[in-house]
């Protein structure tokens, strides 16, 4: 089969940049829209929906419509992964379903924001609720078999780690569009449009460009060509039984799962950080994001190398230990006042760039290895499957970090039940940042136990069951023109920290 070009693996990162952007916009809006403060009230937002902590007196309806469409979600991801690796259609396993949800998943993030009673109204509430379903429903379809596609198109580790670097590129491109609206609504409303449909027409014009993103690798790219597997026969639950029974898939899930809890800790409370910890502008909090990403992508370049010479493992544990030493300073924001808030700002962004570098490209590429090696023993195809209960890990890991952080960031101050305002404390501010510096570091523990050196020996093993040499190869120079395919045989790299020992092992 075709390996792809590095032009072709640039290409098949963009539909990573149209999804992460109605993500983002569910992320960064779905709250701010439905729950105005009093501020956005005073300016003509509109009230859709009953305000306040009135559910079980710590949940607002939002945020219950929210956590029992995660329950659906979580349904829902391993059904579609299913339906994906049995899949016999002729155009392939993936690409059918990625262009099917596509535009269905543009479309409903629109919808989503346009509750019609212009006022506090049951009926705005089901309207939010099934498009909510929807959103997740479609964006699954489109996400789950797209992961999977990073192991069957990266069919060597200098693939993967290609396509890791470009898609997390894409995903923080696509993230920090979907914050353009803090700037472009504004526009529109000093051009006559109300506060409603001045997010409004933000969200259309932000979700066609993700609809074409998102469907440039559908129509661009012939799975036929580039992958050939026998799909899975393992109905859903023998599926995900079976996924789950590979020791190392269950190591770094339970690590994956204190990652996104560490680190939606700190992304949901950087704009409190910066307002009450900080002392400053919460429009800082723009500022600080945006220089740190860019940071962290000039870091990427020398992200493959290093795993040639360090391994995935170290890397990873690296980037859960750098993590944590971002939220110690962030927790020592209140007992050293005298240094300005700007300037605590800057620290941290520049201390998380790096690991967040490490973390956003190594971990899609350790769960394509555990996959592939996963595939060569049993020679079941389930990279669906593996894909999808790392996104179940994502998105459990994302719900609890949210009542986490609601829970403690009150801590030392009285919150209002009948407002939408969260009044955040220094006090529970300092904790949320030792809680998310605690769970990074159990993470890096947790990944500890993964092992990485026996899933490089299944990977490298040949056609005659012999093993690889295990020591580390560097790459041969390749042709500079990107549209050229790679050489398989001159540029397979084995990842192993005791090579000798792998090797005796083995014999």
């Amino acid at each position: 089969m075709k390996r792809l070009t590095k032009k072709q693996m640039i290409i098949f990162s963009i539909g990573q940049l149209g999804w992460s952007m109605l993500s983002g916009i569910i992320n960064a809006w779905l709250v701010t829209f439905y729950l105005p403060t009093q501020n956005d009230i005073s300016i003509g937002a509109t009230q859709f929906i009953k305000p306040g902590l009135v559910i079980l007196g710590f949940l607002t309806i939002l945020g219950l419509i929210t956590a029992l469409s995660r329950i659906f979600d979580a349904v829902t991801d391993p059904l579609i992964a299913n339906l994906s690796d049995r899949s016999r259609n002729k155009r392939g396993r993936r690409i059918p379903f990625m262009q099917y949800a596509a535009i269905p998943l543009s479309v409903v993030t629109v919808l989503l924001f346009c509750a019609p009673v212009k006022a506090i109204s049951g009926i705005n509430v089901a309207w939010i609720s099934v498009f909510i379903v929807l959103f997740y429903l479609f964006m699954t379809m489109y996400c789950t078999p797209y992961n999977a596609l990073i192991s069957e198109f990266g069919k060597t580790q200098e693939d993967r780690m290609f396509i890791s670097t470009a898609i997390s590129l894409t995903f923080f491109a696509g993230t920090l569009l979907a914050y353009t609206p803090f700037v472009f609504a504004g526009v529109l409303r000093g051009a006559g449009l109300t506060f409603t449909w001045s997010y409004r027409a933000c969200f259309i014009v932000l979700a066609v460009i993700a609809c074409v993103a998102m469907l440039i690798p559908t129509f661009l790219l012939n799975e036929k060509e580039f992958v050939d597997t026998a799909p899975s026969n393992q109905n859903m639950f023998k599926s995900l039984a079976s996924t789950f029974k590979n020791k190392d898939f269950r190591v770094f899930v339970g690590s994956d799962i204190m990652y996104w809890v560490g680190l939606t800790l700190f992304q949901t409370g950087l704009p409190f950080f910066v307002k009450v910890s900080m002392g400053i502008d919460e429009g800082y909090t723009m500022y600080f994001m945006g220089g740190m990403t860019v940071l962290s992508a000039a870091f990427y370049p020398f992200v493959s190398s290093m795993v040639k010479k360090f391994g995935k493992k170290k890397l990873t544990i690296a980037g859960f230990l750098g993590l944590a030493v971002a939220y110690i300073v962030t927790a020592l924001i209140k007992f050293v006042p005298a240094v300005p808030g700007v300037v605590w700002g800057v620290l941290i962004c520049v201390i998380a760039a790096f690991p967040m570098a490490l973390l956003g490209i190594i971990p899609q590429s350790i769960v394509a290895d555990v996959a592939e090696a996963e595939g060569k023993v049993t020679g079941e195809n389930r990279e669906g499957m593996f894909f999808a209960a790392r996104t179940f890990a994502m998105k459990w890991g994302q719900s609890l970090a949210m009542l986490i952080f609601t829970s403690l960031a009150i801590i030392g101050t009285t919150q209002n039940k009948s407002a939408n305002d969260i009044t955040a404390s220094s006090i529970g501010l300092t904790i949320v940042a030792f809680v998310a510096m605690a769970f990074c570091a159990v993470g890096a523990v947790v990944l500890g136990f993964y092992n990485e050196k026996k899933i490089m020996k299944i990977i490298a093993k040949n056609a005659d069951g012999e093993v690889a040499p295990a020591e580390p190869v560097q790459p041969t120079e390749v042709a500079l023109d990107e549209d050229a395919p790679i050489d398989a045989e001159k540029t397979e790299d084995v990842v192993s920290d005791e090579p000798d020992a792998a090797a005796d092992e083995e014999k």
